[in-house]
């Protein structure tokens, strides 16, 4: 990591103790960041040489945070995330249950200030991704929040992208991508070892990842976590899906499925019986390509992966799990 990377991690991180004296944790603050740095990079896309606005409400921009302080500011922010979140594409999406966990207006005015004295637009996608996943590191590492299941070890995940040797105009999923980690070390596979062209950089960007994580959260910070290293863009299509993978087979098979598959049983649903004892049933998933009933969330994967990778049809696919 770069002395400017560790000095713009480190200005980030410097409110994380602060923030918990006050009752908010790594995660909270992790999500406030992701709102606040996303209209702060929207807002900056919107100004020349780019001149590209995102369809953000006037009201609701990263200038209307800039303006105001105190108690003001808190309201101001409340109202600026229920209004956001009604509206439709990466912009919603961002947003979507997002809720204010910073209810002291100076601290919140602090972050806003912080952001802002950044341009974060001529920052490398390298040094925006690297700043992001440094502090997706350190929520992970946070016990008591539990983030560290979405967060697959990154030495685990490059060495599994460099048994796999991804190819560029090759699809990639990952149907529980929690907060993106082996799309961003397959985009930096191919990137390191291939000399690409326009046409495979902008397939790399827009064409080659496609993932689940049913976790809005977590979902979330995969979405930003993405966008802050190039990958997908302001204002295009959504690849992420919030719905469950094992619901059903995909109806898109995909050239390469990188996956950390989640651990643990599906939930259990207990009711009352005729008789008035309490009886407890195990929720499974009943998906029609599945040889098996259970409700062992991996096993599960284990079934439903295949059924993503085109080698079923084509014989050219390849999995890792």
């Amino acid at each position: 990591m770069s002395n400017n990377t560790s000095s713009i991690v480190s200005k980030v991180w410097s409110f994380c103790n602060p923030l918990r004296d006050v009752g908010v944790g790594y995660g909270d603050y992790l999500e406030q960041l992701t709102y606040l740095l996303f209209l702060k990079m929207a807002d900056e896309y919107s100004k020349p040489p780019n001149n590209r606005a995102l369809n953000i409400p006037k009201e609701y921009n990263w200038e209307s945070l800039t303006v105001i302080k105190g108690a003001e500011l808190e309201i101001h922010y409340v109202n600026l995330l229920r209004e956001l979140s009604t509206e439709k594409g990466i912009l919603g999406q961002i947003f979507t249950k997002s809720q204010n966990k910073i209810q002291d207006p100076a601290m919140l005015a602090k972050i806003i200030d912080m952001i802002n004295s950044e341009q974060w637009l001529v920052m490398g996608a390298d040094v925006k991704g690297d700043i992001y996943e440094k502090l997706l590191e350190q929520n992970a590492q946070d016990v008591k929040s539990g983030a560290g299941q979405y967060f697959t070890p990154r030495p685990l995940i490059r060495a599994m992208v460099k048994c796999i040797q991804p190819q560029p105009m090759k699809t990639i999923a990952d149907p529980a991508c929690g907060t993106g980690g082996f799309f961003l070390a397959a985009y930096d596979y191919l990137v390191a070892n291939n000399k690409l062209d326009k046409e495979q950089n902008k397939f790399i960007k827009l064409e080659t990842f496609y993932g689940n994580e049913i976790v809005a959260s977590t979902r979330r910070l995969a979405l930003m976590n993405m966008f802050l290293h190039n990958i997908g863009d302001i204002d295009s299509d959504n690849f992420i899906s919030p719905a469950d993978a094992l619901i059903a087979a995909s109806p898109i098979t995909y050239d390469y499925v990188l996956a950390n598959p989640p651990f643990g049983k599906k939930s259990s649903q207990t009711f009352t019986n005729e008789e008035g004892e309490q009886e407890k049933v195990d929720l499974t998933y009943n998906c029609q390509d599945f040889w098996a009933t259970t409700s062992n969330k991996q096993l599960n994967f284990v079934q439903h992966i295949p059924f993503h990778v085109e080698n079923n049809r084509s014989g050219s696919g390849s999995c890792a799990r």
